[in-house]
């Protein structure tokens, strides 16, 4: 399916005076938001500031607005209720949503209820005419090192590190690759990269 943010920002870009600005709005967890450790926040190096420098770089004439709704511990649901005030209400010509890590149960069943929310998440930015990009986001962890994690936060990392290497997580992004399919919204597969370099670090949202 082909695109049209890339066909917007290159007419701004060269006819600033009458082409229309462009908005990009990002909708997700800490991963959009940009936190990288626990208690470490640097949003002007997660993934949103890296694509809105190189964007302004290969679009330098462009009046680019980005708009960055992550918000660290988030879910799909709560995104779904906050997409029109957070994003919508911004007028976005592409957005790009990333949930996942909040909203994985420890069974298998909590990945219907995941689905749903895209689902409607989805739905409401295409019927506000904002093109649509999921993003899958990155894998958990695969063991806990009790050298580098809070002793607090030990028993959770146990627990994600049962829903990553039990197949728990899988299930949940499969479904949410479905659902894209089913929908013909394109996908950004952070995950199947993260899987195929065999990534082990723990990701706090």
């Amino acid at each position: 399916m082909a695109m049209q943010i890339t066909k917007k920002l290159a007419q701004k870009n060269s006819d600033a005076f009458h082409a229309a600005p462009v908005t990009i709005g990002f909708l997700g967890d800490s991963v959009t938001f940009g936190a990288f450790e626990f208690g470490v926040d640097d949003p002007a190096s997660g993934y949103v500031g890296c694509l809105a420098q190189s964007l302004r770089y290969l679009y330098p004439g462009a009046d680019l607005h980005i708009v960055n709704a992550g918000i660290s511990g988030d879910h799909s649901r709560n995104g779904a209720k906050r997409v029109e005030a957070d994003v919508i209400a911004h007028k976005p010509d592409l957005t790009v949503v990333c949930y996942g890590l909040n909203d994985c149960g420890e069974i298998a069943y909590y990945a219907e209820r995941y689905v749903r929310a895209l689902e409607e998440i989805f739905n409401r930015l295409r019927a506000c005419g904002s093109e649509v990009i999921f993003m899958t986001p990155n894998m958990m962890n695969t063991y806990v090192s009790e050298d580098v994690i809070p002793e607090g936060l030990i028993s959770f990392a146990q627990s994600t590190m049962k829903r990553q290497n039990e197949g728990v997580f899988d299930i949940h992004i499969e479904r949410a690759r479905e659902l894209c399919r089913e929908m013909n919204v394109p996908v950004c597969d952070c995950y199947a990269i993260c899987v195929g370099v065999g990534t082990q670090n723990i990701k706090f949202t």
